[in-house]
């Protein structure tokens, strides 16, 4: 690929990116959503965080493992008590590295 195809490449797929980003705040820029739009919106990262968490703890390739479960099940434990995020990611490193250690 010369430089000159890459140049109108990049442009052509920046120029959609920008239209994917910017385009919905411009058309919804100033309006009210609907409370079922909004909580369905806010649904989204949780959604994308689980499924990559799934994604580490289902793959077909390495097995399912027992620290990884089990490290899973203690994260939902301290989720439910805490509700914090960085509580979250603290108690699964750290159960996740002993029971890598242990078993």
């Amino acid at each position: 690929m010369s430089s000159s195809e890459f140049v109108v490449f990049y442009l052509c797929v920046l120029a959609v990116i920008l239209a994917c980003r910017c385009v919905p705040l411009l058309a919804l820029g100033g309006r009210e959503l609907s409370p079922r739009l909004s909580e369905a919106l806010g649904l989204i990262p949780p959604a994308a965080f689980a499924a990559l968490v799934a994604n580490d703890l289902f793959d077909p390739a390495s097995g399912i493992g027992v620290p990884a479960l089990a490290s899973a099940a203690l994260v939902v434990v301290v989720a439910r008590r805490t509700g914090s995020l960085i509580w979250c990611a603290l108690a699964g490193m750290a159960s996740y590295a002993l029971l890598s250690l242990a078993l």
